[in-house]
């Protein structure tokens, strides 16, 4: 059997080999996330309690992890920004908030499942996990169990 080897399916092959590479390194990275383990958290500046306090989050809220710093985490929010935040205060514990003013929890993960409840807005949920499907499956504080879409909650 020969093999013809142009040019052109030389750079392609190379093409498809980069491909694959970035698809890789795309599976590969996955958001580290974190929420506030505390009843309120402090937000800074920089990675210092002498630092410019910034804001105060309540309990529950989710971040991005960014960057891990001796006792301080650089953390997003969902808006993009940036803060710095004490370790001791967050959880590894996932939790996600409802982006839309109100969000339908279904009984199964699917569009057409029956709604077993409402949040509304900014309401933490426990993120139990992701079905890989784009949906998330959640619990509420008072036990109840349902899926919501991963699109409209913040922190999966």
């Amino acid at each position: 059997m020969k093999l013809y080897n142009s040019p052109y399916s030389v750079a392609l092959a190379g093409l498809i080999v980069a491909a694959g590479l970035l698809h890789a390194a795309g599976i590969a990275y996955a958001a580290d996330y974190v929420s506030v383990g505390e009843s309120n958290a402090i937000l800074y500046d920089a990675p210092s309690l002498k630092a410019k306090k910034l804001f105060v989050v309540n309990r529950y809220m989710p971040f991005e992890q960014v960057v891990t710093l001796d006792n301080w985490v650089k953390v997003r929010d969902r808006s993009g920004a940036l803060y710095w935040v004490e370790k001791r205060v967050l959880s590894s514990k996932r939790y996600v908030f409802a982006l839309p003013p109100l969000l339908d929890v279904r009984a199964e993960p699917d569009p057409g499942a029956a709604r077993l409840f409402q949040v509304r807005q900014q309401v933490a949920l426990e993120r139990l996990e992701s079905t890989g499907t784009g949906w998330v499956k959640v619990r509420h504080q008072d036990a109840d169990v349902g899926y919501v879409p991963s699109a409209e909650v913040w922190g999966d």
